[in-house]
């Protein structure tokens, strides 16, 4: 089995870069770095050196401009020491069959980027983003999910519901047009979906469905279901005793370090 290493990338307000990558270990990653930006822009830390990379919650750049609108930028037009953007790294990264995980932040940073959703396989053209909630507040509260067994994400594969933490003011899905929807829907995108915690369906009714998000969306994938990007906050969940009804019995779902771990073993057994 290969060994696998993990990037947690850093910086310019990025909070939950820690826990992340205590997750990620937990999951059997065999080699956990944190970096900051800055030693990728360096030249110091070479993505090809990793297999699984992660953009963790925070707060890119104090959320101005939008959230992880700054930081999108930076990947755009920063260059290494041989005059190479950062984003051709990454496309290299994505055609090389790596695994990307974006939370919070970090899917924001995915979908600003353009390498979520990647309809018909096209990275890097923006077709969506996240906007503010339509409570038009900053919601931080425990959610259900359920994941979507058509699609081709791997690190959903054979999960069902999943309990996990949300805290996000900009986290509502948004689409350049209706047939941008209707198109995540029809390739089975949508791979985490808020539902309904008595019934277990999906829904678009608050406070279930934190931000408003239309398809009950609360992750995506692409059409490799090797990235992905969600809300939630699955590395807050990597132990029993992070759920709140956990002196009640154990959680209905497992912990949020399952998403890393199919990711981890898919990469240790492809």
């Amino acid at each position: 089995m290969a060994d696998v290493h993990t990037l947690v990338l850093t910086g310019f307000g990025t909070n939950s870069h820690i826990e992340t990558a205590h997750t990620a270990r937990l999951a059997g990653s065999d080699r956990v770095d944190i970096v900051h930006f800055a030693d990728l822009a360096s030249g110091g830390v070479r993505l090809a050196d990793y297999q699984f990379l992660i953009f963790p919650g925070g707060f890119l750049d104090g959320d101005d401009l939008g959230a992880a609108q700054a930081a999108q930028v930076r990947w755009r037009y920063c260059k290494d020491p041989q005059n190479v953007p950062l984003q051709e790294h990454l496309r290299t990264f994505l055609e090389d069959g790596k695994l990307i995980l974006g939370i919070c932040n970090g899917f924001q940073l995915l979908v600003k980027l353009g390498i979520l959703p990647a309809l018909k396989g096209k990275w890097f053209e923006r077709r969506v983003s996240l906007a503010h909630n339509l409570s038009a507040r900053f919601e931080d509260r425990w959610v259900r999910l359920k994941a979507n067994p058509a699609s081709p994400c791997v690190f959903t594969r054979n999960l069902t519901l999943l309990d996990m933490p949300v805290r996000h003011g900009e986290g509502r899905l948004v689409a350049q047009d209706q047939a941008t929807l209707h198109a995540l829907e029809e390739e089975e995108l949508v791979a985490l979906q808020y539902v309904d915690p008595d019934t277990g369906e999906p829904t678009e009714t608050y406070p279930d469905n934190p931000n408003g998000s239309p398809l009950a969306c609360a992750g995506l994938t692409d059409p490799t279901g090797h990235v992905l990007g969600l809300m939630p906050h699955p590395e807050a969940f990597h132990h029993i005793t992070n759920h709140p009804t956990w002196t009640r019995g154990f959680p209905k779902s497992p912990p949020g370090t399952m998403l890393f771990r199919n990711a981890v073993t898919y990469l240790k057994t492809a």
